[in-house]
């Protein structure tokens, strides 16, 4: 109910940025941390493949050394210490290949210097790697899937997400491993791409990840957020006691000004109400006093008694006349500084929050865009506002809880800044109207009949005035007006 709602959001909207923030920063640390390691491991799985097809460049290259000097065919012992090669075939000179794709691959051998690939199969992982070797070529039937070190393999098929082929450029490529996919098409993307270092099988190596959501940290994520509303809730729960203590700490010291207030208010009711009777005890005794005197013969001692009862009774109106005058507050309306009505009525309203929270009333407050700043004293100005609401939410206390309303209208009349506190209440009749701010009258039962006359006295001390009617639609409306300060 008090105006500004956002200080009480914003531990909360600090909260909710904190949680995202740290939440975002770990899970982009836990993603940089997998793209790292992807990385690293595509990297071995590119020097492991190519140290093992540049050895099959040396295979060759020792096979053509050993023709020129070994009759037998050491090359056929390969498959048995090799396992990705399948086969060796030779062709000696004078003969053809079988097959023209070897033909082929042969005259680019020995165009190009170095071996050439020759009938690729995509589909079962072989091909042929064809050197020309003198008048006579070597060919070797590789099993790209046998060609993975699995001793040294850093992406075990078994257990790593990640998806590796090799591919050439214009061919369909050829799976090594097809991974697990974590997410579907959830998810980070994650890709290596890069030309294996071999001239004569210019491969592609692809490797592709996808970082699934069930992948990042959500228990740090959790234990993160929670950590984040456990401190906008201790902060919450701080600031609630200070408020309260706040709140407390204001009322009590309203109290002490309204009891001081209080007392005034009863000295000048009193001196009103005594005066009149003792005015009375001077005038009889006087009369009395006068009677005797004039039946001639007359006791001395009663005279000096009745005219002891004269002194008494005038110093006893003197008496009562100066406590009122010391405990009653001065006027000061030329001296009284600037103050925002709309902040006196803010502040009243968060004093009586619980207080309209256990009573159930639903408050609102019609203010003007600009400040309204009358010339006033702060305290007495919310002694004021304070004892008006709380009247008004006494006023309500045998309504229906849905019929419950208090409304605060600011605004400005000619030179004077308006303040009026409209309940829904049972109204006031014209009997009560007529006796309404009255010292010592009250219409609740046990009420001291204090607070109205006290503020009607406090708001003419300040140049102001106070004001009461029926409301047109039910309940009363009271009216306060205090001049407005100079610009």
């Amino acid at each position: 109910m008090r105006a500004p709602a956002l200080p009480q959001l914003l531990p909360w909207l600090v909260a909710a940025v904190a949680a995202l923030a740290g939440a975002a920063l770990l899970a982009s640390s836990e993603l940089k941390d997998r793209r790292e390691a992807f990385d690293t491991n595509a990297r071995i799985a590119h020097r492991l493949l190519s140290q093992r097809l540049v050895q099959h460049d040396a295979v060759l290259a020792t096979l053509a050394l050993l023709n020129s000097t070994r009759a037998d065919q050491p090359e056929q012992r390969l498959p048995a210490l090799y396992a990705q090669i399948l086969r060796v075939t030779r062709r000696e000179a004078g003969q053809a290949w079988p097959d023209a794709d070897h033909a082929q691959a042969e005259q680019r051998s020995r165009q190009l210097g170095h071996a050439a690939i020759s009938a690729l199969d995509t589909r079962s992982g072989q091909y042929d790697l064809v050197l020309a070797a003198g008048p006579g070529a070597y060919a070797l039937r590789i099993d790209m899937a046998q060609t993975v070190p699995q001793d040294e393999w850093p992406l075990p098929p078994g257990r790593s997400p990640a998806q590796v082929a090799l591919a050439l450029p214009g061919q369909p490529p050829f799976a090594l491993q097809t991974g697990q996919a974590n997410g579907g098409n959830l998810g980070w993307p994650l890709h290596f791409d890069k030309v294996l270092a071999s001239p004569s099988q210019p491969f592609h190596l692809v490797v592709s990840q996808r970082v699934g959501p069930s992948e990042l940290p959500w228990m740090a994520m959790g234990a993160w957020c929670a950590a984040m509303v456990g401190m906008a809730l201790a902060w919450t729960a701080w600031q609630r006691q200070l408020t309260r203590r706040r709140r407390a700490e204001d009322l009590l010291r309203l109290g002490q000004v309204t009891r001081l207030n209080t007392l005034g208010e009863l000295a000048a009711g009193l001196a009103h109400e005594l005066n009149q009777p003792l005015t009375a005890v001077v005038a009889n005794t006087q009369a009395s006093l006068r009677l005797l005197r004039e039946q001639g013969d007359i006791d001395p001692t009663a005279v000096a008694a009745m005219e002891q009862a004269v002194a008494q009774a005038r110093r006893a109106a003197e008496v009562v006349a100066r406590l009122r005058r010391v405990i009653e507050r001065p006027a000061q309306a030329d001296g009284l500084p600037s103050v925002v009505l709309q902040d006196a009525v803010r502040d009243a309203l968060h004093l009586l929050e619980p207080e309209c929270q256990r009573r159930q009333v639903a408050t609102s407050v019609e203010a003007p865009a600009h400040e309204v700043r009358v010339r006033a004293d702060p305290v007495a100005l919310e002694q004021i506002v304070h004892n008006l609401i709380m009247n008004a939410l006494q006023a309500m206390e045998q309504m229906p809880v849905d019929q419950r309303r208090l409304t605060l209208r600011l605004g400005t009349e000619a030179s004077m800044g308006r303040l009026d506190v409209i309940d829904t209440g049972p109204g006031l009749s014209p009997a009560v109207m007529a006796k309404l701010f009255q010292p010592f009258f009250s219409t609740r039962a046990g009420g001291l009949g204090l607070g109205l006359s006290l503020c009607d006295t406090l708001a003419t001390g300040m140049g102001g005035r106070l004001s009461a009617q029926p409301h047109p639609s039910g309940g009363a409306a009271f009216c306060l007006t205090i001049p407005l300060a100079p610009p």
